[in-house]
């Protein structure tokens, strides 16, 4: 029952957002008003403060606000502070941001981001309910070049080279959210996927390309105890620079490049179509506890090959495509899994003696690991006039995650299925996704699934 109230939620929410909107339209006068207050909208000026008389020279502010209303179907054993929990029904920030960037002189290039992420009611530490924000970004680079063919920069940056899902843009994903596992060192070496690093990046007619410094943090340092088991872990012991490369060549037209972010849909706005690989490496990066009680390092070699698609079907109707299909092959070492859990409304670990330790607790199922994951994205653009002119459009799309871990007996697949009403572009938008996730049993093998549904808000300017 409490599933079905939570889906009637999403959609009411949606259904009356579209209700009162076609109600408004009895009245000729507010419908003009309102049309011509949404057609100003979409020419929206930036807050930008030019630095010259010609706004060459500038420093912009950004600001974006995600929230989530989640109905999670639990792991078997989960619990909620102690209590057994079948079900969770929260609200979150999934991600709260704000962005201060600019061009402060011909060369140099400034950029910040400051925000926090997976706020809500379980999130707290003792004694805590100010969970801090922090920096998620601090760096600065100079171009080499009069245009985009040679930048170098440094500071703490998400400039990454694993692929274009491992440097997302979060106010422009075409799914509800990134697809985490291409984060793959997240909060482990790194702090939410950003580095310490020194890279140099660039655009060479249709080639992109970024290659990367990074100085990762020691593993203990994200609160752990570092302790080798038979399993590879991040080691508590050796501390090496993480070598990082991407390369991607553009068919169509060539991608954006003011920040290293990069964007998840277009929305018909630009015509690309893109190949590209990349990899991430580290000496002695994970150890493991051998029979005879000696530790043993591991180096990490981490590599994908994707290919990415966005482009208009029909310019006067404002449909278009989305598309993304990427092969990720993971060497951490032996048997290393790590199970994630976004923003989980329950406590971590499960206490069903019957349920694997890698399906976790709450929401939880094993995203990175030694082995092989194909991940995929499909979204459609639907005419701009199907609400009726003015009114906004909606996106279906559909992602699938399959991983292949050396620990596990089993295949990981995750499905999400969701649809993105675009009431102002993703300026304004709202998302309803329902995710459906395996868990295990002790023997490593799929023992049944659960299901989770969400609705988010996203406002950006």
């Amino acid at each position: 029952m409490k599933k079905l109230l939570f889906s009637l939620f999403g959609a009411t929410f949606i259904a009356g957002t579209l209700q009162a909107q076609t109600d408004s339209t009895q009245q000729a006068t507010v419908t003009k008003s309102v049309t011509s207050i949404r057609n100003s909208t979409s020419e929206d000026k930036p807050l930008k403060f030019n630095l010259n008389e010609s706004g060459t020279h500038y420093f912009q502010a950004t600001f974006l606000n995600q929230v989530w209303f989640r109905y999670n179907e639990s792991n078997p054993g989960t619990t909620v502070q102690g209590e057994p929990a079948a079900r969770t029904f929260d609200i979150g920030l999934r991600r709260t941001r704000m962005q201060l960037f600019g061009q402060i002189s011909d060369r140099a290039f400034l950029y910040f981001q400051f925000g926090q992420n997976n706020f809500n009611f379980n999130s707290q530490i003792a004694g805590n309910r100010k969970i801090a924000a922090f920096f998620h970004d601090a760096m600065g680079e100079y171009h080499l070049t009069n245009g985009n063919q040679l930048k170098v920069g440094g500071g703490l940056t998400i400039a990454n080279g694993l692929s274009r899902f491992s440097q997302p843009s979060i106010s422009t994903l075409l799914a509800l959210d990134a697809p985490v596992f291409a984060q793959a060192t997240v909060d482990q070496t790194d702090e939410f996927a950003r580095k310490l690093s020194l890279f140099v990046r660039g655009q060479i007619g249709k080639f992109d390309y970024r290659a990367v410094i990074s100085d990762p943090f020691p593993i203990y340092t994200n609160g752990s105890t570092p302790v080798a088991g038979p399993n590879a872990t991040f080691s508590g012991r050796s501390h090496h620079k993480q070598y990082q490369g991407y390369l991607a060549y553009n068919f169509w037209e060539t991608e954006g490049h003011n920040t290293p972010y990069m964007t998840g849909t277009y929305l018909g706005k630009k015509k690309v179509l893109n190949l590209a690989a990349g990899i991430m490496s580290q000496k002695n990066a994970l150890w493991t506890k051998e029979v005879n009680g000696s530790t043993k390092l591991h180096n990490m070699l981490l590599w994908s090959a994707e290919a990415f698609m966005d482009t208009p079907l029909n310019t006067d109707a404002g449909t278009a495509l989305t598309a993304y299909l990427g092969y990720y092959n993971y060497d951490f070492g032996p048997n290393y899994i790590r199970t994630v859990a976004q923003m989980n409304p329950a406590d971590a670990i499960s206490i069903n003696p019957n349920v694997s330790l890698v399906s976790g607790g709450g929401n939880g199922f094993p995203m990175m690991g030694t082995g092989n994951i194909m991940y995929g994205q499909l979204g459609y653009l639907l005419n701009k006039n199907l609400l009726g002119e003015g009114r906004g459009q909606l996106q279906p799309y559909a992602t699938f995650y399959r991983a292949n871990f050396d620990l596990l007996n089993d295949p990981v697949n995750v499905y999400d299925l969701g649809i993105n009403y675009l009431i102002t572009g993703h300026k304004v938008k709202l998302s309803f996704d329902y995710q459906n996730r395996p868990y295990f049993n002790t023997n490593n093998q799929v023992n049944g699934r659960r299901g989770s549904y969400i609705t988010q808000l996203q406002l950006s300017i």
